[in-house]
């Protein structure tokens, strides 16, 4: 099978286009062509398959071979790849997602490539039990959360998947792989969690790093930079326009007030194509 590797912001991807269906064992070519000694190495397979109401549809396998609803980093890829291979013209796309259906996609092109990509990421999701998390309030913010024998606190957004934001004195230096896991499959989520550790700088700027559901650290998350300006919105820490300084690089987020929309602006790039067997 013929695959692309590519990266939104170092989250990369093995992206697969022609197929007409996600295979039977997706799950398991998932996990095989991810690792990162024995496979092509990767965060996740992005499918582009056929939609009936969108250009493409998205369907994203996590390294552990678990399905992702949604994923910004790897929207803005689709639409590279579809865009500078000639597969689409227009500069406004529709790319369809199985946590938020049809998602807007806008391309500012330069020399007749693909430089940045604005994503309509839609409307946030604040009510507990539909992030989801066991807590059913309208809205979930700074609520204790315990970990061997450490306590946090943490706001709860859905951007069609579940993250869950903990601010930090540093965010940069944080230790991330001993506390995401623990987080991630915290009893509070019932579908596991993609957990942002944050540090506001100020009103317009703010330091992420991210533990993702299925795929661990990564060095940029799309949905989970969305979810952290949401998040420092509502508890009084940002304004509604900001840097999201991740790992692989800054996204730049707004989250709108005319029509409670999240839209993501960020690169998107080629690394190598190749043939792996199936």
């Amino acid at each position: 099978m013929e695959f692309t590797k590519m990266h939104g912001l170092g989250n990369d991807f093995i992206v697969i286009y022609g197929e007409r269906a996600l295979p039977k064992n997706a799950a398991e070519l998932a996990a095989k062509w991810c690792d990162r000694f024995f496979g092509i190495g990767a965060d996740g397979v992005v499918y582009i398959l056929p939609s009936g109401q969108a250009d493409y549809l998205m369907r994203i396998i996590n390294s552990d071979g678990s399905e992702a609803e949604q994923c910004g980093n790897a929207i803005r890829c689709v639409a590279k790849y579809v865009y500078d291979h000639g597969f689409m013209q227009r500069e406004e796309i529709s790319i369809e997602t199985l946590g938020t259906g049809l998602r807007k996609v806008l391309i500012q092109s330069e020399d007749g490539k693909v430089a940045t990509v604005t994503v309509d990421m839609g409307e946030p999701v604040l009510e507990g039990l539909q992030i989801p998390t066991t807590i059913n309030s309208p809205i979930v913010l700074n609520v204790p959360i315990e970990a061997d024998g450490a306590f946090f606190q943490f706001s709860a957004v859905s951007m069609g998947n579940p993250h869950c934001v903990i601010y930090v004195d540093d965010a940069v230096k944080f230790d991330l792989n001993t506390w995401g896991p623990k987080f991630e499959a915290h009893p509070l989520f019932p579908k596991k969690v993609n957990v942002e550790f944050a540090t506001v700088l100020d009103r317009h700027t703010v330091d992420m790093r991210v533990w993702e559901r299925g795929a661990g650290p990564t060095l940029a998350c799309g949905s989970g930079a969305c979810a952290t300006l949401v998040s420092s919105v509502l508890n009084g820490r940002m304004d509604r326009e900001a840097e999201v300084r991740l790992k692989g690089g800054s996204l730049f987020i707004q989250w709108s007030e005319q029509d409670n929309r999240v839209y993501m602006t960020g690169p998107a790039a080629f690394v190598y194509t190749g043939n792996v067997a199936v």
